[in-house]
């Protein structure tokens, strides 16, 4: 059954079919419908709360996932940083039910006191960053990414914007598939970050990256148009969809699900097809900085 969806909706509707058990969360325009939502389901499936404030909604989440069961925490950009020291932590520490944390940026302070381009976040804190583009790719990687979280022993980022968190699209409904919340097991060194434990696990946690990068390579969300032109645009999330109604099918699009870590291999294939290359994305020039440092030439901002 399609139903037609905000991009709220549909991540709601996405962690609900992946089995979450909890969700904690401070509300904050233009995440807050998510929580809103996850509410509206049975109460014996998934417990929802708000939080005193983010940074305790992040810690009661990655606590559930300690303790074995699937947990998403949500936020706007701002609440990012009030959440931003429990989540850096729990980047080293890993999970045992899976992990996700949405956050929503506000490009153009629609209801904001500042723009923040919370991409910067999942490079600095080494968290894998997936960005739907429309209200069905909010459900899919939702859903995809509590698998992943468990699939790489990281939590996990969605990033969503005014404009997808906002707007509708249909999305297909599925049921909701259960995953037993997983047995808690003592294990000091992967669970308490300590500096003589922290200090091991960084090199596991660089290696993660690098997992997840090969990973992106061939990651069914990101994706290449082929329309024949020599032109080539690299971008991701609601800019995608801006390009789109702008340029239509004239040029070749490498379209980005997961904008942390980049794939190298896929970038750098991408623009040996094309003359010339565009980023286009809004807020930081993110991708376009990356493709620089990758010595691949592009016209940015």
């Amino acid at each position: 059954m399609k139903k037609l969806l905000l991009g709220n909706a549909a991540v709601a509707q996405g962690a609900y079919e992946a089995g979450v058990h909890l969700v904690s969360s401070y509300p904050g325009t233009p995440s807050t419908e998510i929580t809103e939502c996850m509410a509206t389901y049975p109460a014996d499936e998934v417990f929802v709360e708000w939080a005193p404030n983010e940074k305790v909604a992040a810690e009661v989440a990655i606590g559930a996932s300690i303790a074995g069961g699937r947990a998403m925490s949500c936020c706007k950009h701002v609440g990012l940083n009030v959440m931003a020291d429990p989540l850096f932590t729990d980047s080293y520490i890993g999970v045992n039910g899976g992990a996700v944390f949405c956050v929503a940026d506000d490009p153009g302070m629609h209801s904001s006191q500042n723009e923040q381009d919370s991409r910067h976040y999942a490079r600095a804190a080494k968290i894998m960053m997936l960005e739907p583009s429309d209200s069905s790719e909010c459900k899919e990687y939702t859903k995809a990414a509590f698998d992943l979280s468990e699939r790489f022993d990281t939590p996990v980022l969605v990033r969503l914007s005014t404009r997808v968190s906002h707007s509708q699209s249909l999305v297909e409904i599925c049921e909701r598939e259960e995953h037993p919340v997983k047995a808690y097991e003592k294990i000091i060194p992967k669970n308490v970050m300590m500096p003589a434990m922290a200090i091991k696990k960084h090199v596991l946690v660089e290696e993660r990256t690098k997992k997840i990068a090969e990973y992106a390579a061939e990651c069914p969300f990101n994706t290449v148009e082929d329309n024949g032109s020599k032109i080539g645009v690299i971008t991701a999330g609601i800019a995608y969809q801006y390009a789109k109604e702008a340029l239509g099918d004239r040029v070749n699009y490498c379209k980005l699900g997961i904008v942390w870590p980049l794939s190298e291999t896929l970038i750098r294939d991408f623009a040996a097809t094309c003359k010339k290359i565009y980023v286009i994305e809004e807020l930081d020039p993110f991708i376009e900085d990356a493709c620089r440092a990758m010595r691949i030439e592009v016209c940015g901002k």
